[in-house]
Parts: structure tokens; sequence; C-alpha cells
């Protein structure tokens, strides 16, 4: 899959291809009837398929500490668009001078000078341009004066609700994971490479391996069991934390450590998966390093009990 970085980067062969544009942020099963309906016409009319995504987001851009946590970092979302078979990406700096387009201008600058779009398929919810002052109308307007064809796709709906990202974060801060897995269409997960962190694991005898979130908020928080794909062979039972190290650190960004049980091998600079299973406690801040090592060992025998070891 391609990977188109900005507008500049457009060249002639880049005319003519069926396209969607979202955030595709976990990249659901509504992300995915959307998704099916595109390659679909793709296949048919025998042209590329092209996702156009903006980054940041347009609400971290506007409010970065206020913004929802994403499910997913784009290296992420663009995995799970490659892996559906999706031949194109266009990623579009959100700044300043997308801020105050036109959606008449976006239109023209995106769907008809840059991509030279035959068909386009939107989320029933899509707003766009200035003051979101672009919709469904608007465009199928257009679509009729440039020639292209837009339809917009219904919301899907699970257990009479809406599917939707905020549906699924919702889920997750309740540790309905049964739920995210319907709604997310698989197990939730967060992958990265393991980086250096400041040993304090490895100190109080329970190494960890921390990712690389690449955002600054993650949209879930606490203990969990999970599975660690990637380390070797096989999935690798663990128990994790995701939050802010209240104890030792007080910070703002979110962090990632997993300690991988009864797993031993040096994981520095390799890219792994976590898979989560079921929540174990809360982040808590502790007031001493001694009582955070005692409730890291009850959650390891917790996470031991929750995997039968």
């Amino acid at each position: 899959m391609e990977l188109i970085r900005g507008l500049h980067n457009l060249r002639p062969r880049h005319q003519g291809c069926v396209a969607t544009i979202g955030a595709f942020d976990g990249v659901h099963v509504g992300h995915r009837a959307v998704l099916g309906q595109l390659l679909e016409k793709g296949k048919a009319l025998n042209l590329p398929t092209v996702v156009i995504v903006f980054e940041p987001l347009p609400r971290e851009f506007f409010s970065p500490l206020q913004a929802p946590a994403r499910l997913m970092s784009f290296r992420e979302k663009f995995a799970a668009l490659r892996e559906l078979g999706v031949d194109r990406v266009l990623r579009i700096q959100f700044n300043d001078r997308f801020r105050i387009k036109s959606a008449e201008d976006f239109i023209h600058e995106v769907f008809v000078q840059g991509l030279g779009i035959k068909y386009l398929v939107v989320g029933d919810d899509l707003r766009f341009g200035h003051d979101r002052e672009g919709d469904y109308e608007l465009l199928r307007t257009a679509g009729e004066e440039q020639g292209f064809e837009v339809v917009n796709t219904s919301t899907l709906q699970i257990q009479h609700e809406r599917v939707s990202s905020t549906r699924i974060r919702q889920a997750l801060a309740d540790s309905d994971f049964a739920l995210v897995d319907e709604l997310y269409g698989r197990p939730f997960s967060i992958s990265g490479k393991v980086v250096y962190g400041r040993q304090l694991g490895r100190t109080l005898g329970v190494p960890t391996a921390n990712l690389q979130l690449h955002r600054l908020r993650a949209p879930l928080s606490g203990v969990y069991a999970a599975e660690v794909f990637g380390a070797s062979e096989k999935a690798q039972p663990a128990v994790v934390n995701v939050g802010t190290r209240p104890t030792v650190d007080d910070g703002i960004k979110a962090i990632l450590e997993a300690h991988l049980i009864d797993f031993k091998a040096d994981l520095y600079g390799k890219a792994i998966t976590v898979v989560f299973r079921q929540k174990i406690r809360e982040e808590k801040k502790f007031d001493s390093l001694q009582e955070l090592e005692q409730n890291i060992k009850a959650d390891i025998e917790t996470g031991r009990a929750f995997f039968g070891l």
C-alpha cells in the first residue's frame, strides 16, 4: 500500500480513483462497512482505492489536551487499512491553512484537482471544510457538476446503538471487553516498539517492556491481564499498566508497561502487540515504592490466575 504524504506529493498517476475520507480511528466494524463498499467499487471500476485522512486529527489540532484519546496511532491505522486491501492512503496535514479552507475549495483541491476521483463513499455524519460547512449534500451537488459519483453509507448499529469510536472508548472505560470486541471487530490492542524506560521495574524485580504510544493519551487506563504478540513465536501472558505512573512521575503523557509473566528474553527494539483481556484494577498512586512493589506482585498473581498459570 502506498502512503502519499500530503497533497504536494500527488502526481498525475494518482488521478482517477475511488475514495473515502474520515478519521477512521480504530478501523472498527462501522468503518469496515464503508471500506468494504469502497473496495467493491474499486474492483468493479478497475480503479485504485484511496483513503484520505488528516494528521493530526482536527480535534487534536484545536484542543490537544481535551481531544478524545486515539484508539489507534497513525502507524496502526495504516497497517489496518493495508490489511484490508486499500491501495493508497493520502495523509493531509491539518494546519491553519486547512482550518480556514472552504468546503468548496476543499472539494476542488483534493477531490477534483488532486485525485480526479470517480466515486466517493462517505459516512452519513461527514463534515468538512471551514466551520464544518461541508456535508453529503454539498458533495453530491459537486459530484453532479464535476462528474463523480457520491454515495453515503447508513449508520451501522449493534445492540440498537450506533457503532462509533466514541462508543468504543466508553466501552473501554467501562472495561466491557465483550462489547469492545463486537464493535471493534477484533480484540482491542496497542502496538509499538519496545524502548528503554527508567528501569524501575527491573529494580523492583518485575522488568517491563515499555512501548512508545505515539499519542498523548491512551483510550484506557489501569492494570490489565493481556497477551503480548511478537515477543516470541506464541502469545505471552502479561500484566500491563497503562497510565501516567503517578507514584513515580506525576506526568500527563500516557505510558504502557508490560510485564511478561515468566519471560526473560531481551525485547528492546522489538515491535510487539498488546491485546487486552481483562481489567485488574485502576491505576493508583501509592505512598512508597515498597507499597508499589507489593501491589505489582499482587497484580502479577491475579494475572497468573486469569491465565491459569
